[in-house]
């Protein structure tokens, strides 16, 4: 791979207005090339470039082409900071009307020199917002791809779409589908701008020479009208690759914007190291449907606000990820308190959460073409999500986890949306962790609040994911909760269900319909307010999965916190996989004799808060 900055533009408005300055600021600047003035964190703008491409296991050769007018000050340039002299390429142009054009420029340093082998193409006289981004990564994606690669990044707020060169990308294949040259608007609802940073295959570089041939004028031979001629008439398969960061091509502007962008781009520089990212995921509850997530069904489910993990991300010089002192012992007060810890809590705590959701990223990010910025950080976490009663708990580790990585890596829901989300946090604990889940946990605890998810063959055969529609959560009736102290018969015997589901097994097949239909019921209940039919069908629910299940199964706390619930009149059904119950009871007298009842029978009981994503909370 060879690489190419350019830097050959001829750009009189940001020169002229800086020769004509009366402030006597920039007197210093007169006459020198927009590459070579400050650019981010002190450098010039050129250092900055020239640092991130000077790698011999990258590049073999990095060539400069610059124009006859500035000649002298790239060359004195390059010998200050250990640039082969002999690699800047000099156009010959020594005004704006006798320039060449960007493309003609890039034609001229591969004919002249001869160069046979992909070219990176950077601009070398563009502002980066963010100066550590993984170059090699870069490399990696193009060669990962059959065809060309352009970087492109989001505008941001205040840019016109208007101002830029804007690509439409295919969220699968990551191609660039149709490229705008500084688009009116209306033309796309695109927002992801190309700036001057391409990868060239080695076949594709004579069309260079046949652009131009049909591109006398000047002012046509631009990278943004080669790139709209390659890709929209020439079809030419051409990948996009984003970076969570922006770009300013200093050559387009004038003094006051320079000011404007280098001010802009320097105070987030300034921002790091920032102040810690901390992100909560909350506990949840099945109401409705559960397990049917697991068997193309339907379920309802919601967060809530008594339970939650928190992730604290602080950036740092090396990747730290911390152990809780709790959930991940390394020091036992003696053989026999590690024993007690390791019977009755397992060997694995949140650690490896973290390290697999960090690793599952980077994986992820790297297919999606999304280049990420070198920076470090470290993770710890904490919860307060009981352990082992199904309220998913250790995919809330993985959410917050998820939410800090994008907060810190400046990527949105368009780099990762919602649906996704939820299963890239699935995979984390299945792929990475071979944690048996279903996607219910994480797509509630994604959208946060009440959701109804519909996991039908046909929407996960044809999308990926379901369809899920967020529910009005201020309309929930009161809800409580109660689990098991010592949760060690939680309902997590296998059971052979899933295995009958698989062969066909008629009970099974219509128990998975039933609980589909029980869920569309509940859902018009809680929309209309309706709470006793909701908790008919809360008590229906739970018979509907005993009939399937074993009470073996079921395990004998999860049956005995259910007939205690039934004594007092309270529907009452599994939230999740055991451990726990939810219940609604709609006499406010009873549910007092209620919670005494299951305090004095060693159960924990609260009241459920149910969290509202809407509505400002402490942990939000």
């Amino acid at each position: 791979m060879i690489c190419l900055l350019l830097v050959a533009g001829h750009n009189t408005v940001l020169e002229t207005q800086i020769k004509n300055d009366g402030t006597g600021l920039y007197s210093h600047l007169v006459g020198v090339p927009k590459a070579l003035l400050p650019g981010v964190g002190g450098k010039k703008i050129l250092d900055f470039w020239w640092e991130t491409v000077n790698t011999r296991q990258l590049f073999s050769e990095v060539y400069l082409v610059t124009n006859a007018d500035k000649y002298k000050h790239y060359e004195r340039w390059a010998t200050a900071n250990d640039f082969p002299v002999e690699n800047v390429v000099n156009d010959g142009s020594t005004t704006l009307e006798g320039c060449l054009g960007a493309v003609a420029d890039l034609e001229l340093a591969i004919r002249s020199r001869k160069l046979q082998d992909d070219i990176m193409v950077i601009a070398g006289d563009m502002l980066c917002a963010d100066q550590n981004f993984d170059i090699a990564q870069v490399l990696r994606f193009f060669r990962s791809k059959p065809g060309e690669l352009a970087i492109y990044y989001e505008l941001e707020e205040g840019e016109r779409s208007s101002s830029r060169g804007i690509v439409e990308v295919c969220p699968e294949s990551h191609r660039i589908t149709r490229f705008l040259e500084k688009p009116q608007e209306g033309l796309t609802v695109s927002r992801l701008a190309s700036v001057v940073f391409y990868c060239l295959r080695k076949a594709t570089l004579p069309y260079l020479s046949d652009f131009l041939s049909l591109c006398p004028r000047v002012q046509d031979r631009t990278f943004g009208k080669f790139w709209e001629w390659l890709i929209n008439e020439q079809k030419l398969p051409v990948f996009g690759m984003k970076l969570p960061t922006g770009f300013q091509l200093i050559g387009q502007v004038g003094l006051s914007n320079y000011n404007k962008w280098l001010a802009h781009y320097s105070a987030k520089q300034q921002e790091l190291p920032g102040k810690p990212i901390v992100c909560q995921s909350y506990a949840r509850v099945g109401l409705m449907g559960n397990p049917s997530d697991g068997f193309h069904g339907k379920t309802i489910a919601m967060t809530i606000s008594n339970f939650w993990a928190e992730v604290t991300l602080t950036e740092s010089q090396t990747l730290v990820l911390l152990p809780h002192p709790l959930n991940d012992p390394t020091e036992f007060g003696s053989l026999q308190d590690l024993f007690c810890i390791s019977r009755k809590e397992g060997y694995l705590g949140g650690l490896r959460l973290l390290q697999a959701t960090c690793k599952k990223f980077y994986q992820f990010c790297s297919k999606q073409g999304i280049a990420l910025t070198e920076q470090n950080f470290t993770l710890k976490y904490d919860t307060n999500i009981p352990r082992q009663v199904g309220l998913a708990g250790s995919s809330a580790i993985v959410s917050a986890t998820l939410k800090c990585l994008m907060k810190f890596y400046n990527l949105t829901d368009t780099d990762l949306p919602k649906p996704i989300r939820a299963n890239f946090i699935l995979s984390v604990e299945t792929d990475e962790l071979f944690i048996t889940a279903g996607l219910q946990d994480r797509v509630v605890q994604v959208y946060e609040g009440l959701v109804y998810m519909d996991f039908s063959k046909e929407l996960m055969d044809e999308k990926g994911y379901g369809e899920y529609s967020p529910m009005d959560i201020s309309r929930i009736p009161p809800l409580w909760l109660a689990y098991l102290n010592d949760p060690s018969d939680s309902g997590r015997i296998h059971s052979n269900v899933r295995q009958r589901w698989l062969n066909g097994d008629p009970d099974v097949v219509q128990a998975m319909k039933s609980f589909a239909e029980l869920t569309d019921q509940a859902r018009m209940a809680l929309q209309s307010g309706d709470w006793h039919r909701l908790a008919q069908l809360m008590d229906q629910n739970f018979e509907l999965r005993r009939s399937i299940y074993t009470d073996e199964c079921l395990g004998p706390g999860n049956l005995r916190m259910v007939e205690l619930a039934r004594q007092f009149g309270s529907a009452v059904k599994l939230p999740g996989s055991g451990g726990a119950v939810v219940g609604l009871c709609l006499d406010a007298d009873k549910l007092v004799e209620l919670k005494k009842a299951f305090q004095e029978a060693g159960c924990v009981f609260c009241e459920i808060v149910p969290y509202n994503p809407l509505c400002t909370s402490a942990h939000d």
